[in-house]
């Protein structure tokens, strides 16, 4: 199998992780302001629907479709 193809199964064994989790949150961390010794940062949430769990694990089945080695 060609790396194409590792980077497809790595995509579907991702999706399905996303799947299985029924989405993953992520907080994102960022600074505004910095001021002296004085700091302000500000987070934000996120969350990764299960909708693109389902898109890599098609995308992942293509590519090692596409990866597979052809027997000429």
């Amino acid at each position: 199998m060609r790396l194409v193809g590792w980077i497809g199964v790595l995509l579907i064994i991702g999706g399905l992780l996303v799947i299985v989790e029924r989405g993953i949150p992520y907080t994102k961390s960022r600074n505004e302001v910095e001021v002296g010794p004085l700091k302000v940062t500000s987070q934000e949430r996120g969350f990764v629907p299960p909708v693109v769990g389902i898109a890599a694990i098609v995308v992942g089945g293509i590519l090692v479709f596409a990866g597979r080695k052809s027997s000429v």
